[in-house]
């Protein structure tokens, strides 16, 4: 088959299968971009099928890709093979592999790690070479380039995107450490947890502390009253706050779901991040997942991000076979060692126009990603991130693991859509969150040194003018079935959630200005009311005994009008909580797994009690190991929930 004996993209087309042969009206015939159908030929030049070519260009041409994007990702064209194949149309030395040593990590060469294309290499003993990407869409004028200046071929090499990618995130890997622990600190020194209590903040702190304790020794009557009216408070706000999203969970399942219309358009690439640290055991279950994934191959960027010295699950990665989508990022030791601070080492390296986060152990709906598009490109533009639900498929394990679904279901399936709906601040879950990639970079990225970096980032945003949303279709994960397990993870959200509000409460009156009255009530109430109320659990419920037992007992008479009062509401406040956690729990439940439950919400003031000590605990690391990151041991799914039943979630 000669090229040259074809007039046209057309007569083309119709010779390698991609248009039916014979008079067709203009109308039938697809577009063809003259763009694909030079890369068409350019790939029977190199003696690719024409049945292949045909069924490539049809997935180029609807998910608006190139040819040579399709068949690499296909995979039927191996990435060295082809490359050394352009190498030679062009006559130029071809490297498998770049020494990172002689790489020149210039000012702005990260941008290499979106779209590789050039990079400059040293040589000690010779003049220095540019590696460049050749790409089949500007095969044509760069040969003719050469053939015009036949020189340029000695300070020439070719090369991959994956060689050019893996060589220089290892020549900048000290620099981009250093950045990525400084940026925020450096760029917004008031939104990092770095510095637990500003200069400000603790002379604030230990005048108050100070002031309780004076009054408790002088005073302690009315010292003790004062800190019950304060917590009593604050547990009714919390109360009322989750009354009002059960209320309108309520009104919202009987007014109907809306129908999401789909935008029109080619699929945007997808980048998709990972962190990984000791995860070898759930790795097999985490690539079956991300493959399952109903989105063009071609427009997927998934990072795999792991400590560089994880031998074991680096070790399990490198046993899988991934695809060309697939990148392994390996994050140099350092301090903090956190998932926020792995994560913003790969931001400057998305290649998405949206950016999604997952756990190793999630197992995530297969039509997510499509739901979060669809839900950007219809959404207004100051929604920045959308928050998929998370279920927990192992409610019959254990109580705790009961009781873990049952406020999960609730968060996410209740009391995260209302405030979304309401467009008010959200603690983000983490895990699922889905961000326009270019906002989230513009607002910092993650705290490295915030161990709850979700909620920081959903409040920033917030802060910074942009809005948190919500979506139906779910991510599945197990929860600690152990009471260790449970409170090592807990005790570090409780410590996120400290570092969170004392960041955003270092200038109250300006974070009144940047969020509004209503909307920093709120904040405080989800934030400094759940931390507080839960150090305070135990008190309020040694409170309600002590007048029982005056009220039962020989000593009636010495309670007080304002004693029973509080006592009124302070039964409102434990027992109205419990109901209203498990009343929104089950909720957000389908029967199915309200059945896994079953009776275990009894165990629910437990379960409170538990969070207490959590609390606690939290409070003493903050003062003595503050960015200290509980690692939470996962392995592969027991159990799966269908997403049909699901599906009524929604």
């Amino acid at each position: 088959m000669r090229l040259a004996e074809y007039p046209d993209d057309i007569a083309f087309a119709t010779a390698i299968g991609i248009l039916p042969v014979g008079p067709a009206h203009p109308a039938e015939e697809p577009h063809i971009p003259s763009r694909l159908m030079a890369e068409a030929r350019l790939f029977r030049r190199l003696g690719l099928s024409k049945t292949l070519i045909s069924a490539m260009l049809v997935r180029a041409n609807r998910h608006g890709t190139t040819l040579e994007a399709e068949l690499l990702a296909s995979g039927v064209l191996a990435e060295d093979i082809y490359y050394e194949a352009l190498a030679e149309i062009l006559h130029l030395p071809f490297l498998r592999q770049l020494d990172p040593a002689q790489v020149e990590d210039l000012p702005g060469a990260d941008s290499q790690l979106m779209e590789p294309s050039i990079m400059r290499l040293r040589h000690p003993t010779r003049p220095p070479i540019t590696a460049i990407v050749p790409s089949a869409d500007r095969i044509e004028s760069f040969r003719e380039r050469l053939e015009l200046s036949p020189m340029l071929r000695t300070m020439l090499t070719a090369t991959t995107p994956s060689a050019l990618r893996t060589a220089l995130w290892q020549a900048g890997r000290m620099r981009r450490l250093r950045e990525t622990i400084d940026r925020l600190f450096g760029t917004l020194p008031e939104a990092s947890a770095r510095i637990t209590l500003w200069g400000r903040q603790g002379f604030y702190v230990g005048t108050v502390v100070t002031t309780l304790l004076a009054l408790a020794i002088t005073e302690p009557v009315i010292a003790s009253l004062l800190l019950h009216i304060v917590l009593t408070l604050l547990f009714f706000a919390a109360f009322l706050v989750r009354l009002v999203a059960l209320l309108a969970e309520q009104r919202q399942q009987r007014g109907g779901a809306l129908t999401l219309v789909p935008p029109a358009g080619p699929r945007p690439v997808y980048s998709i991040f990972v962190a990984l640290y000791r995860e070898a055991a759930v790795v097999p279950q985490l690539i079956d997942t991300l493959d399952g994934l109903a989105w063009p191959t071609a427009c997927l960027d998934i990072k795999l991000i792991c400590e560089a010295d994880d031998d074991a699950t680096l070790a399990a990665l490198a046993a899988m076979r991934l695809g060309r989508h697939y990148e392994i990022v390996a994050v140099p030791p350092g301090h903090p060692r956190t998932k926020p601070k792995a994560l913003s080492y790969a931001l400057g390296a998305a290649r998405g126009t949206y950016l999604v986060i997952y756990d190793a152990e999630d197992r995530v709906d297969p039509q997510q990603l499509e739901e979060a598009w669809r839900t950007f490109e219809t959404a207004p533009s100051d929604i920045a991130c959308l928050q998929a639900p998370l279920i927990i498929t192992n409610a019959r394990e254990s109580w705790l693991s009961a009781l873990f679904a049952f406020e999960y279901a609730g968060l996410f399936r209740v009391l995260l859509p209302r405030l979304a709906a309401a467009r008010l601040p959200m603690p983000l879950g983490g895990t699922s969150n889905h961000f326009r990639t270019r906002v989230l970079q513009d607002v910092g990225g993650w705290d490295p040194y915030n161990v709850t970096e979700d909620a920081d980032l959903g409040m920033r945003l917030y802060r910074m003018g942009y809005r948190c949303g919500t979506i139906n279709r779910p991510t599945y994960e197990e929860a600690p079935t152990t009471t260790s397990a449970w409170l090592g993870q807990r005790t570090r959200w409780f410590k996120g959630w400290l570092q969170t509000w004392l960041v955003l409460m270092r200038r109250p009156s300006q974070l009144v200005r940047d969020m509004g009255l209503w909307p920093c009530f709120v904040f405080q109430v989800l934030i400094g009311g759940l931390i507080l109320s839960s150090l305070a659990h135990p008190l309020l419920i040694v409170y309600v005994g002590m007048i029982a037992w005056q009220l039962f007992g020989q000593s009636a008479h010495i309670t007080s009008p304002l004693e029973l009062t509080l006592f009124a509401i302070d039964i409102v406040n434990i027992f109205g909580s419990y109901g209203i956690f498990v009343a929104l729990g089950g909720a957000g439940m389908t029967p199915d797994e309200r059945r896994a439950t079953g009776r275990r919400w009894a165990m629910t003031p437990a379960y409170w009690l538990l969070m207490s000590l959590a609390a606690w605990r939290a409070v003493r690391e903050l003062r003595s190991n503050p960015f200290f990151w509980n690692k939470t041991a996962h392995r592969p799914a027991q159990t799966m929930a269908s997403a049909g039943s699901v599906a009524e979630t929604g």
